[in-house]
């Protein structure tokens, strides 16, 4: 089948002339230009999966999509609450899907998938997890999609798990981080899985304390250099409006010890006394939490999130992040829609929790923020700085269509390895307080984008 430059789609053997062969020609190379030049978006298709909540598409899936080497992985709820696994070669289109055996309460928004491969290439898998005893599973080989049997990592502290996050180190040890308890009384526990010996260790038990006053909601990376980055708000009640102040904590050793941003070593746990304040942020600010960090190749740390001033009602999307050990804030400032973060449970908000990157470009630094705004059709969008040094963002649409309550999660080693971004994409809806939508069964897609230097 070839296209008719002058009509649709066409298996016909019509001759054309030399001349209108010549401006068919020209008119298609001006279209992948055209395609090429402004556009860098790709939708790959996966298979669809469970949207009538966010459980597949919450912020906090660390991760939703892993590479390793020259291949990408990938995990989701299907229509029937089953774990779906699926893998493809990096930059294919046809993805090798399989469902297990696992299922999870997709009921629930907060009980998300995590996937992250170690550096033998073996697939680690947490699912299904709210307050609920540890379900962890690794595959039975490297690049497998088949799994062993769930099992404990280290038999302490994995009876009420919550938030399960993966991260690789340089060297292919895997870390896992998770909150032990409920809201307002967990702690924040981290293990670490040895490459060599194939068993999980627990690094921290209780890193950051609350004291039974608050609880710590944080994000986490990890640098090229193997430094573990971590921020937190800290939330007095169950009510997301408690939220209150942005903490920083980094350690350059695996995580046995922690220090702040000078050097100065933290004395564990680290508490509401204790903690470096990189911003501070009064109650009632519409301050949301667990949104996402990133740490560039000096080790620079930058952390995405929104919340109001007190003069206005309007949350604005925020960058935080060091220069020189000072602690700076850029306010994108481009919203005009209020809103109230105000009760407990999943929320449906008009905007996304936002992840963050950053990128060197000759002597500057450049960043994005990936989002989702009402006020912008909650298409998935970008805004970009080229230049740190000054407050310059540039927003742009990488999709048409609506993604309902979708927020962003990404291939975070691919991002590390070859500056390609692979977002998860599924429209997915949300009802306040843990409800369930109407919404049908929708496509699971990974949206490629290629950031220009």
């Amino acid at each position: 089948m070839i296209t008719d430059c002058f009509g649709s789609l066409s298996t016909s053997k019509r001759q054309h002339s030399p001349a209108r062969k010549q401006l068919c020609f020209c008119v298609l190379l001006l279209a992948m230009v055209i395609s090429t030049g402004a556009q860098k978006v790709r939708l790959v298709p996966v298979a669809e999966g469970w949207s009538a909540n966010t459980v597949n598409v919450t912020v906090f899936r660390k991760n939703a999509l892993a590479s390793y080497k020259d291949t990408q992985y990938i995990a989701f709820y299907n229509p029937d609450s089953y774990v779906v696994v699926g893998k493809r070669r990096i930059g294919g289109q046809q993805w090798q899907v399989v469902q297990t055996p696992f299922k999870g309460n997709t009921r629930d928004a907060h009980n998300i998938i995590s996937i992250m491969t170690d550096g033998a290439g073996y697939l680690h898998m947490a699912w299904d997890h709210h307050n609920n005893p540890l379900h962890y599973t690794r595959s039975i080989a490297p690049g497998a999609l088949q799994f062993e049997q769930p099992q404990p990592m280290t038999g302490t502290s994995e009876a009420k798990v919550s938030y399960p996050e993966f991260y690789r180190l340089p060297q292919g040890d895997l870390l896992f981080l998770y909150r032990d308890g409920g809201s307002g009384n967990g702690n924040l526990v981290m293990n670490r899985y040895d490459l060599q010996t194939g068993r999980w260790q627990q690094v921290q038990h209780n890193l950051i304390s609350g004291e039974g006053k608050r609880n710590p909601y944080w994000q986490a990376c990890v640098d090229s250099r193997g430094t573990i980055h971590l921020s937190w708000v800290w939330r007095e009640s169950p009510d997301v409006a408690s939220n209150h102040d942005l903490c920083y904590a980094r350690s350059t050793d695996g995580g046995i010890s922690w220090e702040r941003s000078d050097g100065q070593a933290y004395r564990l746990p680290i508490t509401a006394a204790s903690a470096e304040y990189a911003w501070r942020i009064p109650q009632q600010s519409e301050l949301i939490n667990q949104t996402s960090m990133f740490a560039d190749e000096k080790g620079q740390p930058y952390i995405a999130t929104y919340w109001r001033d007190s003069t206005s009602s309007v949350p604005q999307y925020r960058m935080v992040f060091s220069r020189e050990g000072v602690w700076q804030m850029q306010n994108l400032g481009f919203r005009a829609l209020p809103f109230s973060l105000s009760g407990a449970g999943s929320k449906a908000i008009p905007i996304a929790r936002p992840q963050i990157i950053a990128w060197r470009r000759g002597s500057k630094w450049a960043a994005g923020l990936v989002f989702r705004d009402a006020e912008r059709g909650s298409r998935i969008s970008i805004a970009v700085n080229k230049n740190l040094r000054q407050k310059k963002w540039k927003i742009r649409d990488l999709a048409t269509d609506a993604v309902g309550n979708w927020e962003p999660s990404y291939d975070t080693e691919l991002w590390k390895e070859k500056r390609l971004l692979h977002l998860f994409m599924q429209p997915a809806i949300q009802v306040d307080g843990e409800g369930v939508g109407t919404m049908k069964p929708q496509m699971v897609q990974v949206l490629e984008y290629r950031v220009r230097k």
